[in-house]
């Protein structure tokens, strides 16, 4: 990754088009990949607050798709269902990351350029309401507004082909499983510090636009709030992700063993192909609530003691099924 941000500009529009393309590929590799550039573009690109959300957003991701391979989820959950979980993650992650890259590398190369190149948007399927906000943000610099239009941007990006997928509607949203997590909010979006602290939240109902929308921007007055945001930074550049929830666990309780495998050695890189889809922005209404903020808490909630004790209830009633089941 080192470098990826100092390359020379390329000499015109048609070279640039195709060395993002590429760079793109390269990246879109698997879930520590994407984390990753997230995070090395924030690093190098502050104001565009959303690329450190993603990063963190991708964290969790991640650490859901190791628990898939972990020791309690194995449990329960057959070899089938635990791939077609897997791929939901995945597919999920990998769209996000390939619209929204490009978008991230065409705004690092309209400031080396100096003018604004969102007009090449198109040739990446970009919807043309990213354009719009795009061209707004590098006239009036709103890096709120930005970070809000691209957690609209995504949570559309992924409603057709993964929310509304006939197959993952019947296989996994109204699976007992994901039924299952959901109502018992186990599966959360946490932001760890080297404290040893959990700070984060959890949406009922992710099928839902609005409440997936809704959720990114709460995530985001978390993330960025004034008395955590360096904490959670800190975590973040010293902690390599590696999928486990050994990332943090090991802060959060030092005697707790690893129940989660590193992600690289317990899953295969997969080959996507994104279908041709319709830009959702001329298709779709667009809701004034989207853009509407929501109210920060003065204090955020720390999850820590929280999360220990989801854990403690998953365990239990993952143990409990393994009894019945034995009988």
């Amino acid at each position: 990754m080192v470098g990826i941000f100092n390359y020379f500009p390329p000499p015109n529009e048609e070279t640039l088009v195709q060395k993002i393309y590429l760079l793109t590929k390269k990246y879109n590799l698997d879930n520590i990949s994407r984390t990753e550039s997230y995070l090395h573009y924030y690093i190098a690109n502050k104001e565009i607050k959303w690329a450190y959300l993603a990063s963190q957003v991708s964290r969790n991701a991640g650490w859901n798709i190791c628990d898939l391979q972990g020791s309690w989820f194995s449990k329960v959950l057959s070899a089938e269902k635990r791939r077609q979980l897997f791929y939901l993650y995945e597919k999920a992650n990998w769209l996000i990351f390939q619209d929204a890259f490009p978008q991230l590398l065409l705004y690092d190369y309209s400031t080396k350029y100096n003018k604004p190149l969102f007009h090449l948007l198109k040739y990446f399927s970009v919807s043309s309401f990213m354009e719009k906000e795009w061209n707004v943000f590098w006239e009036k610099r709103n890096q709120q507004r930005l970070m809000t239009s691209l957690i609209i941007n995504e949570q559309n990006v992924i409603e057709k082909p993964i929310i509304k997928n006939h197959d993952y509607k019947r296989e996994v949203f109204h699976s007992l499983a994901y039924l299952f997590q959901d109502f018992f909010h186990f599966s959360a979006v946490l932001f760890p510090t080297l404290e040893g602290c959990l700070y984060g939240s959890s949406v009922a109902d992710f099928t839902s636009l609005d409440k997936r929308i809704e959720f990114g921007k709460e995530l985001a007055n978390i993330l960025f709030h004034s008395d955590l945001y360096e904490d959670f930074f800190r975590f973040s550049t010293a902690k390599t992700h590696t999928g486990s929830r050994r990332d943090y666990e090991c802060i959060v309780y030092p005697q707790h063993k690893r129940d989660t495998p590193i992600l690289r050695l317990a899953f295969p890189v997969i080959q996507h192909k994104k279908e041709e889809s319709a830009d959702w922005s001329q298709l779709r209404r667009k809701k004034r609530v989207w853009k509407r903020p929501v109210v920060p808490k003065a204090n955020p909630q720390e999850l820590t003691n929280w999360y220990r004790d989801k854990q403690e209830q998953l365990h239990l009633l993952i143990s409990l099924e393994n009894k019945i089941a034995k009988k």
